[in-house]
């Protein structure tokens, strides 16, 4: 079974990314040093690294149920990203992205319930969000969308962005979606 590859919400489209998109990518967020921050990819310094984004995600669409979206607003203006990244069949991961104009008015929490909903419907029985201590905003997303805190993961999580050549704490949060069958 495939996920669509474009999800209507109240106030958002998130749709599967095209090679075009590369350019509105790099400008809106992908290269914002404050929006890339607390992320585990690699700020984008040039068009080239938003390319190559594209083609692993489209990647992933080919190998996975689904991938990568885009976030735009109802008008077709790019916000930000969020996806699954699946593991197997039953396992995936999420986070979300948005441009520094986007920020704050629950656009990020509006997108995971969306994606909570596809991975459901796919089969995906946990999902979960890595994140950075000091991010509490993605927190507050991820506590909204009914994600529970199992732990602080020490030494475990590169993020490229910041000052810090060494794994640093992340915490880990997950949703059970369906339960797990019996035997697995």
């Amino acid at each position: 079974m495939k996920g669509p590859e474009r999800i209507e919400t109240e106030r958002l489209v998130l749709r599967r990314p095209r090679p075009a998109d590369a350019g509105e990518v790099f400008a809106r967020y992908a290269s914002d040093a404050e929006v890339t921050r607390y992320l585990g990819w690699p700020q984008h310094r040039t068009v080239d690294a938003t390319h190559a984004f594209l083609e692993f995600s489209d990647a992933e669409w080919q190998r996975w149920p689904a991938g990568p979206y885009l976030i735009e607003s109802r008008d077709g203006r790019l916000l930000g990203g969020t996806g699954l990244a699946f593991e197997t069949p039953w396992r995936a991961s999420t986070g979300y992205v948005l441009a520094k104009d986007a920020w704050g008015r629950g656009f990020a929490t509006e997108a995971l319930a969306a994606v909570v909903a596809v991975a459901g419907e796919l089969g995906v029985r946990r999902l979960y969000a890595l994140c950075h201590p000091d991010h509490a905003a993605s927190r507050r997303v991820l506590e909204k969308c009914q994600f529970v805190r199992e732990g602080l993961l020490q030494r475990d999580g590169l993020f490229p962005n910041l000052d810090a050549d060494e794994p640093c704490d992340t915490l880990c949060f997950a949703r059970v979606l369906r339960g797990v069958p019996s035997g697995a």
